[in-house]
């Protein structure tokens, strides 16, 4: 059985084609600017950070347990040191630790100069101010050194790291307080088509109520976007156009959905023809094969398909790589995984394909079940999935058993 869509005159793109277009033809954003750590999270770095000092600053311990001088301990038996003070975090023991002491220290605490090793507080017996060491007691253990996580004026992290709450830490360590980030990328969504209808109003015949402007809203719910929704546009060839034009005085990208087929009244291709440049128009991808990308001046588009699953599969495919490579980052690829699949799949020869499964962990074997009914209007099946079985363009089907490759939602099964 061959796909329909093999049958195109011309030959449609590759998924991978089309990524490397768009590789390409986009340019990260200009611009940028100095914000506080504390709304750093999520943003992506316009230049290297690197350290003033060094972490740790000061040696210190690594436990709660006593510090003391390695030269005190016997080789094998059992010693005994006094008491003389304690190390606390925050204040340091102040004294002269000599042979025969030792410092009662608490984990984080600056190590007195003299002592280059602590035992765990388990590992003593305490009489008064007298300290009973074991017999075996390793020395130069449980000591944090100077620089032994960060050097001084060493790379904290790199241009174009898209920040994560662990790297906000260890900039906070370093004493970071502000960083300089690219700026947000203005984003335009809005859906097209007459059969549309809006949230709170009862539906006529004939109509539909539009959910991709809040699946687009939700994918693009990220720290370098600013989202602006332009709502439904009607079927309209010059409401599209004046649509398209102004938004891309004003934005870096246009998303929109629907309108990019071939129907009388999908009239978004032949207008960003008119008013801009295609690069690419349909991939042999499944669901969401009439893809649009190009450009209106300095502003790029995404037509996306109309079918909401279409919508979802073409976003994370094509457009969240593209976008980010636009914040700065380097264009990346998803995780994938092989899996035993538990069901039929059905599908024909002709363009990859991404159906929705079901991803399940059982004692560290990978097995994938279908999600149900794979129609791209089906927005039930992708409620539940929790992952893509990506099927090759020659695939023609594959029973239970196979294994297949998988794209998680979340590294979390």
């Amino acid at each position: 059985m061959i796909d329909s869509c093999s049958l195109e005159k011309t030959p449609m793109l590759t998924v991978s084609d089309a990524l490397e277009r768009i590789r390409m033809a986009i340019t990260a954003i200009n611009g940028e600017e100095i914000i506080t750590l504390k709304t750093a999270l999520g943003r992506v770095l316009a230049e290297d950070v690197y350290s003033a000092i060094n972490i740790p600053h000061e040696r210190n311990s690594a436990m709660d347990g006593y510090a003391f001088i390695s030269d005190d301990a016997a080789q094998i038996q059992p010693f005994t040191l006094q008491l003389i003070g304690t190390s606390w975090a925050g204040k340091p023991f102040q004294g002269q630790l000599q042979r025969g002491q030792c410092v009662r220290i608490f984990t984080g605490a600056v190590l007195p100069e003299q002592a280059d090793s602590v035992i765990m507080q388990e590992h003593i017996q305490r009489d008064g101010e007298q300290i009973h060491f074991p017999a075996n007691t390793k020395i130069h253990q449980n000591v944090r050194a100077i620089g032994e996580d960060v050097a001084q004026d060493s790379l904290l992290c790199v241009q174009g790291k898209k920040l994560t709450a662990v790297d906000l830490a260890l900039l906070a360590t370093a004493g970071v307080g502000t960083v300089n980030v690219y700026r947000t990328v203005n984003i335009a969504i809005f859906s097209t088509g007459d059969e549309l209808a809006a949230l709170g109003h009862p539906l006529s015949t004939g109509q539909i109520y539009d959910s991709n402007r809040y699946l687009l809203i939700g994918l693009l719910n990220d720290p370098c976007f600013h989202v602006t929704d332009l709502g439904v546009i009607h079927d309209n060839k010059q409401a599209l156009s004046d649509a398209f034009i102004t938004a891309a005085k004003t934005h870096d990208v246009i998303i929109s959905t629907g309108g990019a087929s071939v129907g009388d009244a999908d009239y978004v291709k032949e207008v960003l023809t008119e008013c801009g440049h295609i690069n690419f128009w349909k991939l042999a991808i499944k669901p969401g094969k009439p893809l649009t990308f190009g450009n209106i001046g300095a502003c790029y588009f995404f037509g996306l398909p109309g079918n909401p699953v279409s919508a979802q599969v073409t976003f994370q495919q094509i457009v969240a790589p593209a976008l980010q490579q636009l914040t700065g980052t380097a264009m990346t690829h998803p995780l994938q995984l092989s899996a035993i699949c538990t069901s039929v799949l059905k599908k024909s020869a002709g363009r990859q394909e991404f159906q929705r499964g079901i991803l399940k962990n059982e004692h560290g074997k990978l097995f994938v079940d279908s999600a149900g009914h794979q129609g791209s209007n089906i927005l039930s099946a992708l409620s539940i999935a929790n992952c893509y079985i990506v099927l090759p363009s020659e695939c023609q089907g594959v029973d239970v058993g196979d294994k297949v490759i998988v794209e998680p939602f979340s590294v979390f099964l």
